[in-house]
């Protein structure tokens, strides 16, 4: 299924939750909305489910006009599944019950689907790892185990699209980890597009085919994963989807001048760098770009904190005008309050 949002607003009273949308998603794809909270994201999810019209603009499904201005196609009728962050399941019925439900009562069903209902309820089931607790009730399930009904139930009619809102944030950190696994092998074995709904960084840059990153309502990035996190074209895009320092200085041309006073250090170079950055006089720098040694040239800093991780430690680094996050090699630790020196990689 095809999507096309052409200049989707959406207002609450005063408030405008969503701002001249323009999107497009491709047949098959994992998307990925990003962004914190009250930028727009279950606003815009809750849109393509149908459950709310825009105020302005047009929305359409497969070339199907299915929201505008006062009118919205309902669900129902639009060949869609949801997964909702509360899991959502009924506590009177079984698992192959909840996972039956939409087979039942869809309207986008087939008519030889649900003739072989039991057979799909199976199957579906078996894609998630539950065939054996098919006959238990949601009171006898954990977490993750519930999430995969749900998942089950979505996928059950064969919809198209799957619309995903937070679905993995009520679950401990193993739990989402092992999650995200079983949502990118059902994206594969199921062939549906997804538009998953998120505010953790990680997740969207390990599950999705794009990302689309939202503030206040706008759109400020769409693009890979790669691009988003090595490319940011904003500010924002830079501090949000990892963590990036953000140097003050002077651009001219494809050449930057640290502010900072620094030992050595010449100017950095980067021709593709974003007019935001250029036109702000800054050079974003994410932790592990630096590359820090006890003798110069570089900027000059002092450790004022350290974090061991394991395989790095992270380390923050006072240079007298801003203090800066940089990622280190377990290899050659340095001290704390002792002096360094950085420079890029």
């Amino acid at each position: 299924m095809s999507i096309q949002l052409d200049e989707v607003s959406k207002t609450f009273g005063d408030f405008e939750a969503l701002k001249s949308v323009h999107l497009t998603f491709h047949p098959g794809e994992f998307i990925a909305i990003l962004g914190p909270s009250g930028c727009g994201k279950t606003t815009l999810l809750r849109l393509l489910a149908g459950f709310d019209s825009p105020t302005s603009g047009e929305i359409h499904m497969s070339g199907q006009l299915v929201g505008k201005r006062g009118y919205a196609l309902p669900p129902e009728k639009r060949n869609i599944g949801m997964v909702f962050q509360s899991f959502a399941l009924w506590p009177h019925m079984k698992v192959k019950e909840q996972v039956e439900f939409p087979l039942l009562h869809h309207k986008d069903v087939s008519s030889e689907l649900r003739a072989h209902k039991e057979e799909r309820v199976e199957e579906v089931l078996d894609m998630v790892g539950l065939k054996h607790l098919a006959n238990r009730m949601p009171s006898e399930l954990s977490g993750g185990q519930k999430q995969r009904v749900s998942l089950a139930r979505a996928i059950a009619p064969k919809p198209s699209m799957l619309l995903m809102d937070e679905p993995l944030s009520s679950l401990d950190v193993e739990l989402r980890l092992e999650m995200r696994r079983e949502i990118q092998e059902l994206h594969r074995l199921t062939q549906a597009g997804i538009i998953y709904v998120t505010h953790d960084q990680g997740e969207a840059l390990a599950m999705a085919d794009r990302i689309v990153v939202m503030k206040e309502g706008k759109v400020e990035q769409i693009g890979t994963p790669q691009d988003i996190y090595e490319n940011p074209q904003t500010v924002f895009v830079s501090t949000f989807v990892g963590k990036a320092n953000l140097i003050p200085g002077e651009w001219r041309g494809n050449r930057f001048r640290p502010a900072v006073a620094s030992n050595g250090e010449g100017e950095w170079v980067h021709p593709g760098m974003a007019v935001a950055f250029r036109e702000q006089q800054l050079f974003p720098v994410r932790p592990e770009q630096f590359l820090m040694r006890r003798e110069g040239p570089g900027l000059r800093g002092s450790i004022v904190n350290l974090q061991y991780q394991g395989k790095e430690i992270y380390y923050t680094v006072d240079i007298g005008t801003q203090q800066l996050e940089v990622h280190g090699s377990i290899q050659n630790p340095f001290r704390m309050r002792e002096n360094v020196y950085l420079r890029l990689r």
